[in-house]
């Protein structure tokens, strides 16, 4: 049987932390952040947790980023 190929857009956006935890960026920090407030621009700098709902999906297209 084939092997299963990882989706590499996913694998660059997302990491799987050690407890099994999927960690991305913050969006939208190209450009526009000029008119943001600092608070809104300190959030924008940190890692957030991806979604309980796509995680599923998320692990399927990484088979083997664990």
């Amino acid at each position: 049987m084939a092997k299963i190929k990882t989706h590499k857009a996913t694998s660059k956006r997302i990491s799987i932390t050690k407890t099994g935890k999927l960690k991305q960026r913050k969006g939208g920090q190209d450009h526009f952040n000029a008119r943001e407030n600092g608070k809104a621009g300190t959030k924008k700098r940190r890692d957030i947790n991806s979604p309980k709902t796509q995680e599923k999906t998320i692990k399927a297209l990484m088979p083997y980023v664990r």
